[in-house]
């Protein structure tokens, strides 16, 4: 039996995400795919990386590794993930985003794809393939509520736009009620599933978001209700925080791993 042409992958980011996905690539997912390169814009994160793996794995410039690979896999940050997606259309490369963040404002780019396949993962989300379905008809809502404790949305421009400190918060709070595209500007590393949300059913404009915290709060969580000609759809997500990055939840690792099998599979379940 010939044996089948591995895919070769390349990792733009090197935190918790793009090292997980790493691992998978040369453990549980070895017959699929070949790790070649990685990229991060913090060298010692790069040579970090490459000293857990356990084959030899090049450390490239964003330009060469694009050349070198199949797949190119961002997971390194919003502000980075746009100008990724269009040097992978302008080389032709499929590209998988993670910070999918980056891509609100910018959907022409998707819309420009034509020699090139791009993958955007659900995240810490489910339902999405509800919404997917329900787009088919006329869809009046979505609102998602994303509830984190402190620690997961430190950092945020928008908390230190407002000068909310969240030392000083000590009960369940709301620190933000508005547009998906407002909530990504103001938390671009904490509600990336804001934006998967949006280009996935009626843009970030119409899709509202709460963000809530508390001190009591242990879990990621994300309620999203969706109404329209379909009936009403509910789903929440009680995520575990990455034990690396409480900033990110398992699930986001899970199912940056799931699409990656997906990719390499002939069959393809669900919607």
């Amino acid at each position: 039996m010939q044996k089948l042409k591995l895919i070769k992958v390349g990792i733009i980011g090197c935190g918790t995400i793009g090292s997980q996905i790493a691992k998978a690539c040369q453990d549980k997912l070895n017959d699929k795919f070949e790790l070649v390169a990685i990229c991060d814009i913090d060298e010692d994160k790069a040579r970090n990386l490459k000293n857990l793996l356990d084959k030899k794995v090049s450390i490239l410039r964003t330009e060469d590794l694009i050349k070198k690979v199949d797949l190119v896999v961002e997971a390194a940050s919003a502000k980075a993930s746009s100008e990724i997606i269009e040097r992978c259309i302008k080389m032709r490369r499929d590209v998988f985003i993670m910070s999918i963040g980056g891509l609100l404002g910018k959907e022409s780019l998707l819309r420009s794809v034509s020699k090139s396949r791009v993958y955007l993962p659900s995240g810490a989300l489910c339902g999405l393939d509800g919404l997917k379905s329900a787009s088919t008809g006329k869809i009046s809502s979505v609102t998602l509520t994303t509830r984190k404790p402190p620690k997961g949305l430190a950092g945020a421009p928008y908390l230190m736009e407002k000068g909310l400190e969240l030392s000083k918060i000590d009960k369940e709070t709301v620190i933000f009620d508005g547009t998906a595209e407002g909530a990504v500007k103001g938390f671009p590393q904490n509600v990336n599933v804001a934006a998967i949300l949006s280009l996935a059913g009626i843009g970030a404009e119409r899709t509202r978001v709460r963000i809530v915290t508390s001190p009591d709060y242990t879990k990621n969580v994300h309620e999203v209700e969706i109404s329209g000609d379909f009936g009403r759809i509910m789903t929440k997500t009680e995520n575990v925080p990455s034990t690396a990055n409480p900033k990110t939840s398992q699930m986001a690792i899970f199912s940056a791993i799931a699409t990656l099998k997906e990719i390499a599979d002939s069959v393809k379940i669900g919607t």
